[in-house]
């Protein structure tokens, strides 16, 4: 943007979708931990595999968490992937983030081990996903240089699609992952029509 006050409006807007998504989370794992004591525990509200009920956990998954650390672990990658996501156009993020979510979703869902599976992480590896494809798919400048820049930064988490970690919902991480690229793939059709 060559614009600098279309660049602050644009900026203001991320902050306010980022802080908003993120504030939500933690305000859930407050109300979580410290007010309801775990006593009503809300991760009940989570994907859980092969259960009707469990498919409300699409929609609620990605905000709950399982205690602060947890929290703490995603909220870091969730702010800088999901503004990567925006950087080009802020819209881009209330297209790609539904696709992630419905994907990483429902692939837990059908095919995740027999747990509740919670957290932003499965959002978290669908962002990779699609940042890392979307060079690819665009064959812009400005994509490609994205792709590597994150490839360089956060390529290490790459190995989290892989069962290796008891208690992580790699199953989450491999469908967002598999999300983000078929984002990717859709928004470069939609922009080549």
């Amino acid at each position: 943007m060559s614009n600098p006050k279309a660049f602050a409006r644009a900026f203001k807007t991320q902050v306010t979708i980022l802080g908003g998504s993120i504030a939500l989370m933690w305000a859930l794992e407050i109300l979580d931990v410290i007010v309801f004591r775990q006593k009503i525990n809300l991760n009940i509200y989570g994907i859980i595999p092969r259960e009707i009920m469990g498919l409300r956990g699409i929609l609620f998954a990605p905000f709950l968490h399982n205690g602060f650390a947890h929290l703490i672990s995603n909220t870091i990658p969730f702010l800088v992937l999901g503004w990567f996501v925006m950087l080009q156009k802020t819209s881009e993020f209330f297209i790609v983030t539904p696709i992630i979510m419905l994907v990483s979703g429902l692939g837990v869902w059908l095919l995740g081990s027999p747990a509740v599976h919670i957290g932003a992480s499965g959002v978290i590896f669908g962002y990779l996903g699609f940042l890392l494809a979307r060079g690819f798919f665009d064959r812009n400048f400005l994509s490609i240089l994205l792709s590597l820049l994150v490839g360089s930064l956060y390529g290490g988490l790459i190995w989290g699609v892989l069962p290796n970690q008891p208690g992580v919902s790699w199953e989450g991480h491999l469908f967002g992952f598999i999300g983000g690229v078929l984002a990717a793939r859709f928004l470069a059709r939609q922009k080549s029509k």
